[in-house]
């Protein structure tokens, strides 16, 4: 029963792809933000989006956090009805559906060091279109990802960033152990890897984000020291229907923050803190596009 359960899953999740694809890209994120709309705030989940926005901003009238609540879901929908156009979304267009980059020119810096690179960024925006758009440069750069419980769904998906990226040959490693040493041999080959940091993690370490303090994962800031690559910071912004914008952030060195009588384990708190704060700057330009559907604090502060 469980694996005909499975299947239906995907089934249902590859007629929705595939109906999708009959839109225009803008048409279908449209379609889908909408729908996420209107029925995202009386999902079950969307508990927990109103207890981070309560932790995160206090000072916000009920009022705002409830529009938040409701751009989160719409941007959510957003997100899922573009990833099977994101091959077909032209670069710099003028209008209309597509995306872009804005600092560039730091891309094109960080592949001159010739470095190992690690890209950070969070669940803002379309996160989807972030390793194409990377890769447009001639940096493409492996993910970790949660693995789906459907072996069906997880195949499916994992085919649609295949395809998204233009490569094949590029991974994806699970979150864990067993995709923790794979990402640390795929370092030491002199390859690239994005993270996505926003989301909590009981066995990381404990930083600040909105002035709380919550377990955070210090794979960056860890990798990058230990196979001597560089950080680049960014998220991707909306301007519009299936129209992207990926902003860039200088890279940086992470030993650049390591004096001479300081242990490892302190620079790595240092640098997480450092990208935990520059996720809360995002996030706080732009509440509206953040995924505010995980647990991100102590399960204590939910009740």
């Amino acid at each position: 029963m469980k694996k005909f359960s499975q299947k239906i899953e995907y089934y249902a999740l590859l007629l929705c792809i595939n109906l999708l694809k009959l839109f225009k890209p803008e048409h279908a994120s449209t379609i889908m933000g909408t729908l996420l709309r209107i029925i995202g705030p009386i999902a079950p989940l969307s508990s927990i989006g109103r207890a981070n926005l309560n932790l995160a901003f206090p000072h916000l009238s009920k009022q705002q956090k409830k529009v938040i609540l409701k751009e989160c879901w719409e941007n959510l929908g957003r997100t899922f009805a573009e990833l099977p156009h994101i091959p077909t979304l032209p670069y710099n267009s003028s209008s209309g559906a597509g995306w872009s980059v804005e600092g560039a020119c730091w891309l094109e810096e960080a592949k001159l060091s010739k470095r190992p690179i690690i890209f950070f960024s969070g669940h803002l925006g379309n996160w989807e279109i972030m390793p194409t758009a990377v890769a447009h440069f001639g940096l493409p750069f492996a993910s970790f990802y949660r693995a789906p419980n459907n072996p069906y769904v997880d195949r499916l998906l994992s085919q649609l960033r295949k395809k998204n990226i233009g490569r094949s040959d590029i991974p994806s490693f699970p979150k864990g152990a067993k995709g923790a040493r794979a990402s640390m041999r795929y370092l030491s080959q002199g390859n690239h890897l994005g993270i996505l940091g926003d989301q909590k993690m009981n066995d990381g370490i404990c930083a600040d984000f909105f002035s709380r303090p919550t377990m955070t994962a210090p794979a960056a800031a860890a990798l990058a020291l230990k196979f001597n690559a560089l950080i680049v910071t960014g998220y991707v912004r909306r301007e519009g229907p299936a129209r992207l914008v990926l902003e860039v952030s200088p890279p940086f060195d992470p030993h650049s923050y390591a004096l001479p009588s300081q242990k490892r384990h302190d620079t790595i708190q240092k640098v997480t803190q450092i990208l935990n704060d520059r996720l809360q700057e995002w996030i706080t330009n732009r509440p509206g596009e953040w995924l505010w559907l995980h647990r991100r604090w102590d399960k204590k502060l939910y009740h």
